[in-house]
């Protein structure tokens, strides 16, 4: 099997690393984004930016090759990672279920590995399995360490198997948060991320389905906000509380870190152009 990763990050770009080096960038589709501002000084994403970042995550923590590290603190104030470590910490859920570069869907219930593993990358849209990974995660929570496969609402049911409680799980498509919830029902915490691309049919799905729900650079998304009642964390990037367990993820990530719910006003300098 060939090593590839594709990921769509940074403003919508593609982008493709093969065997340690980026092959493939195309995009971006949005050309600011105000988190990799505060975070990276980025004030205009461009081509030559994404793969300066890509390089610079590959450089930095492995990402894609053997050298990944697992493991880092706490990152964002309000990243879906944060928000399952905390939880994790917490007791609020057994396990987490995310997607990762090297090891595609895993059962994580170490705090440090969701962040390590979450925390640093967005949008994955395929990989193939790096062993090294595999072993640091731990192969028995590896949803299929041959192939690496990407299968939210299998990784749920293999973590349901696995014995653990309630399952928080991650998912980047209206239909797989609804596969999930028809059939774990009240037992999943779903939280969509990377929801730049749903359309308006997608949002409302979402919002029926999803406990949590990110705002990533999705018009529609913000739009069917407005319709629910929820509990919003952040002036940027919004993060949606759905859900009673939903909003009391949120809330519990607002205690730690000592800030507010949003007041449910057009978030301060948000991504442009939204999708």
């Amino acid at each position: 099997m060939s090593d590839r990763h594709v990921m769509e990050c940074l403003g919508m770009s593609k982008v493709a690393v093969e065997d340690g080096k980026v092959t493939v960038i195309s995009g971006p589709r949005v050309g600011f984004c105000p988190l990799f501002k505060k975070y990276r000084g980025i004030d205009e994403i461009t081509e030559d930016v994404v793969r300066e970042n890509i390089e610079f995550r590959i450089r930095s923590f492995g990402m894609c090759t053997p050298q990944r590290d697992v493991r880092m603190k706490d990152f964002l104030s309000f990243g879906i990672s944060e928000i399952l470590s905390s939880a994790l910490r917490r007791g609020m859920i057994g396990a987490a279920v995310i997607a990762a570069d090297g090891v595609g869907t895993v059962v994580v219930t170490d705090p440090e590995i969701v962040q390590g593993l979450g925390g640093r990358i967005s949008g994955l849209c395929e990989t193939t399995p790096i062993e090294a990974v595999v072993e640091a995660v731990g192969r028995g929570n590896v949803l299929d360490p041959a192939t690496a496969a990407i299968d939210m609402p299998a990784g749920a049911r293999k973590a349901k198997a696995m014995g653990h409680g309630v399952v928080a799980v991650t998912v980047a498509s209206a239909g797989a948060a609804r596969a999930i919830r028809e059939e774990l029902g009240g037992s999943a915490v779903i939280m969509a991320v990377h929801t730049s691309p749903s359309t308006p049919e997608d949002a409302r799905v979402l919002f029926d389905t999803c406990d949590v729900v990110t705002a990533c650079a999705s018009a529609a998304v913000r739009e069917e906000s407005k319709r629910r009642d929820v509990v919003v964390a952040g002036n940027k990037v919004p993060v949606y509380g759905v859900t009673g367990k939903g909003k009391e993820l949120v809330m519990m990530r607002l205690d730690e870190v000592g800030k507010e719910p949003w007041d449910g006003k057009e978030p301060e300098d948000p991504p442009r152009p939204l999708i």
